[in-house]
């Protein structure tokens, strides 16, 4: 049986095909483009029981990712994340049936290591040398690490703002590290002049096909830890948007080749920040497309991206499952992650507090309806956004004893 079933490139656009075996990055259009597999072979030879003695990682799945030799895989044990029921939470919110799947578990501490390793595996098949990539921290963080491993080395652009563990995450990794004083979108153009003055591989968001093949692993680690079910709603935390893209994409292959019902998608949600919001914007306009968002600001940083290469992917994904697009608060999210730390123990990154608080809103709103089994996706862990969480404790000399009418916050 081959170890990957990947037939080729093709484009959502035109509907141009390319070759697997060669460098591929954009679309002649312009356009991101996705990867096709052999699915009627697939369904000949890759049964849902192939999996019960596999090792529970995202490469259990090899058949369904582009990777053609298993010599080239660079992994440190990515995927196969926990989903975890929110039982005190989800009473809080009125919804009895919320599950997270807590991507913070996973190696470098965010789902990025998904597409790092998928699309570092394919980079190294394909002989690349050097990549380079902006970041808003976490994806340049993974990049490094798993390029590190396959001898691949990397130059890294994020914003001077961005999360500081993440910039030492690339340093440690022996990337090349540059801080931009602006958004990830200029970060993008620093990178894109870098990648025509030396010749190096744009591992930008979308620019490279085989991220979104990591992502999507998320996709079909859902359905299989659900029985080959499918929760009513997954909320997901949207920047750049590739996990949402990959999820929707993973599930329409998990159809065709009949593990899940045709019969039943989740509605997906695109969760957003109000101070950067453009999927959100497009959504409610009706159109397909998103348009740049300006002064973009939030203490997400993950999702602080003002416009998404993939936009019109997001939009026909949600609209394809009945999902939505919705934003929030910056002070609302923040609320909702000491929530959900204190009622049911997740530490949550920003991001994934967004998508809770989302959660919260389309329950209140009636979107959300009582009996839905709702997944929310916490795409990092909240260890490496220490600034989001004020410290109140008082000091105490040796020796002093504690009182109980001091600064100490209890549950009531």
């Amino acid at each position: 049986m081959a170890f990957s079933y990947v037939s080729h490139l093709y484009c959502p656009k035109c509907e141009n095909t390319y070759n697997v075996e060669e460098l591929n990055q954009l679309c002649e259009c312009g356009s991101p483009l996705l990867v096709a597999y052999k699915m009627n072979k697939l369904k000949e030879n890759f049964k849902a029981s192939d999996l019960l003695q596999r090792p529970t990682d995202l490469w259990r799945y090899h058949e369904l990712l582009p990777v053609q030799a298993k010599d080239n895989v660079v992994t440190l044990g990515e995927g196969f994340t926990p989903i975890v029921g929110m039982s005190k939470t989800g009473k809080n919110m009125d919804i009895p049936n919320l599950y997270m799947k807590d991507e913070g578990m996973i190696p470098s501490g965010s789902f990025k290591s998904r597409g790092a390793a998928v699309g570092v595996s394919k980079a190294k098949e394909l002989s690349v040398k050097e990549l380079a990539m902006p970041t808003n921290g976490n994806a340049g963080a993974a990049w490094s690490l798993y390029s590190s491993q396959a001898d691949i080395a990397a130059t890294i652009v994020m914003p001077v703002d961005a999360p500081e563990i993440t910039r030492k995450e690339c340093i440690a990794a022996g990337a090349s590290l540059y801080l931009v004083n602006g958004l990830i979108g200029d970060a993008g153009k620093i990178v894109g002049q870098a990648v025509k003055d030396y010749e190096l591989f744009d591992a930008s968001t979308l620019k490279e096909p085989y991220r979104i093949e990591g992502k999507k692993t998320m996709g079909l680690e859902i359905a299989e830890q659900f029985n080959w079910e499918v929760p009513d709603v997954i909320l997901y935390p949207t920047g750049g948007g590739v996990g949402l893209i990959g999820i929707y994409k993973a599930l329409q292959e998990l159809q065709e080749l009949g593990w899940v019902s045709k019969d039943k998608m989740p509605r997906l949600v695109a969760v957003q920040a109000e101070g950067c919001a453009p999927i959100v914007k497009a959504w409610e306009e009706g159109k397909s497309y998103a348009e740049p968002w300006e002064d973009a600001e939030t203490i997400a940083f993950g999702i602080n991206v003002a416009k998404a290469l993939g936009d019109f992917l997001i939009l026909d994904a949600i609209r394809k499952t009945e999902g939505c697009a919705i934003s929030v608060s910056d002070d609302t999210l923040l609320k909702e992650l000491k929530t959900v730390a204190s009622e049911d123990g997740a530490f949550v990154c920003p991001e994934g507090a967004a998508a809770f608080a989302a959660a919260r809103k389309l329950r209140e709103n009636g979107w959300i309806k009582h009996d839905d089994n709702v997944l929310v996706l916490n795409t990092g862990a909240g260890i490496k956004y220490p600034e989001t969480v004020g410290e109140e404790a008082p000091v105490l000399e040796i020796g002093e004893r504690i009182l109980r009418n001091s600064a100490f916050h209890y549950k009531t």
